[in-house]
């Protein structure tokens, strides 16, 4: 059995990557296991063409203690056999949703949730912000990272960011970065911008999935690509993929780069024109996640 985990810039398209991605491994008969990571609960809703299913915490919480679940109550069986599992979250503000998938991983593996299975994907919120949303990372629970990425200066942040956190448990855990995954955003020199980033990070691009419409109208319908449009260029784009992750041995401890090599990158691309733009783009990025909160 495989574990792989999705990570990425929040709003990057880590779940519906993730999805399309095991959809298509199931149709080469791969046995999946898709456990969302993330309080929104979307890491399921493609597989299960629903809004979204009864978290294991919003379950524990209804009946008092996460002991009082049976398996059967939080995984759902949804296309082509795939098993999901979303762990939740407490309400905005309020309690550390980390430990969500801490409690969600131990409830799977004391209930035998990881048997008979080829793939097990974690789809995992956002940036590594703690050691809960690290959880995947740790112990080994997760031994292939796949960073979804794209030309876009703080999706790259972002990727950096991941790749140090993958470094920190290399040696303890036993974890290794699979590729970067660029998910197009039309930059400009986008393909050869990834490509030389991941050079940087001692891994690959291992696919890059081209932008088009047809995955808007799929999640329209909670559909994944490859069911509401199969014969289309853009679920072969997924099958692609799938293959190329089913056949990954390239394997590696990433190397992340210090920020001003960071930036000299981003500036050599035109991403950014100057130190200060840079300092413009990162302080205004950061001012949006202190109004989210």
């Amino acid at each position: 059995m495989r574990q792989i985990a999705f990570y990425g810039k929040g709003g990057i398209g880590k779940s519906t990557t993730c999805q399309n991605v095991m959809a298509a491994l199931a149709e080469l008969d791969q046995r999946i296991m898709i456990v969302g990571c993330d309080p929104k609960a979307d890491a399921t809703r493609l597989i299960l063409h629903s809004k979204a299913q009864k978290t294991i915490l919003h379950l524990a919480a209804e009946r008092g203690s996460v002991e009082d679940l049976e398996l059967e109550e939080v995984m759902l069986t949804g296309y082509r056999g795939i098993r999901c599992v979303e762990s939740g979250g407490p309400e905005p503000g309020v309690g550390c949703a980390g430990r969500g998938i801490i409690t969600a991983i131990n409830f799977l593996e004391e209930n035998g949730a990881y048997e008979d299975l080829d793939f097990v994907a974690y789809d995992v919120l956002g940036d590594v912000v703690c050691g809960g949303f690290a959880m995947p990372i740790r112990e080994g629970k997760a031994q292939e990272i796949y960073i979804v990425v794209s030309g876009e200066m703080m999706a790259m942040y972002a990727a950096n960011n991941i790749a140090r956190g993958i470094l920190k448990y290399a040696h303890s855990g036993g974890v290794r970065l699979g590729g970067l995954i660029c998910n197009s955003r039309k930059v400009d020199r986008e393909v050869e911008l990834i490509e030389n980033l991941a050079k940087r990070l001692n891994t690959q691009m291992i696919h890059f999935v081209p932008r088009d419409n047809v995955v808007q109208h799929a999640e329209l319908r909670r559909m994944t690509v490859n069911e509401y449009a199969p014969d289309s260029k853009q679920a072969e784009e997924y099958r692609i993929l799938a293959r190329k992750i089913l056949n990954n041995t390239h394997l590696t401890i990433p190397t992340p780069l210090a920020m001003e090599d960071l930036e000299a990158l981003l500036v050599e691309y035109g991403i950014l024109d100057d130190e200060k733009e840079y300092e413009r783009a990162t302080a205004a990025d950061a001012a949006k996640s202190l109004a989210s909160v």
